[in-house]
């Protein structure tokens, strides 16, 4: 068994044989359930996943997640800010997709820093420009990835891969549909 950047590069080559015979496989959904907790914050919890058809409810709480916004921004600053969840979002993707990329490839990884920054605007979300849009502005990443049997060139072929895997990234960069219901 070959385990590289510590992912199992047999389990890796094994499920994407069984992705590739079975693309049912492949269709998951995650899920959080939260609720208000006052002002900006929100109490949330990791809900069932489903994968393939088959529902998992093993993480239903496992998880528990709070966020609000700093007092600046009408918050408490009591957790982490929505917006940087976000960045945690992208950059957990990242790390994720780089290292089992890298394992596919045979690159053994020494360290990966990832520094991210998000621009926004609030006069969108205040309503004050309607011009403005809401969301963030620009998102930049920087990656310092330490792997001594890689050239630059590879690692930039890497990080170039990351990028058009990156299924969060993927999600910040095309239009995705957002259904809101209320119950």
């Amino acid at each position: 068994m070959s385990v590289i950047n510590e992912i199992d590069v047999q389990a890796l080559q094994d499920t994407t044989a069984a992705v590739r015979a079975n693309p049912a496989l492949a269709q998951a959904t995650v899920s959080v359930d939260g609720s208000w907790q006052g002002g900006c914050r929100l109490a949330a919890q990791t809900g069932a996943t489903t994968q393939g058809g088959v529902r998992d409810e093993s993480r239903v709480a496992k998880f528990e997640m709070s966020s609000d916004e700093p007092a600046r921004l009408l918050g408490t600053d009591t957790a982490v800010s929505p917006g940087e969840y976000l960045l945690q979002a992208l950059a957990g993707c990242y790390t994720a997709t780089l290292a089992a990329l890298a394992a596919a490839q045979d690159i053994e990884l020494k360290s990966v820093r990832l520094e991210l920054e998000g621009d926004v605007d609030f006069r969108g979300f205040l309503g004050t420009d309607a011009s403005v849009r809401p969301g963030l502005q620009q998102v930049r990443v920087r990656l310092d990835v330490e792997a001594p049997d890689a050239g630059r060139e590879q690692l930039e072929e890497l990080v170039a891969l990351v990028e058009q895997r990156s299924p969060i990234r993927d999600t910040l960069i095309r239009p995705v549909d957002v259904v809101t219901t209320l119950a």
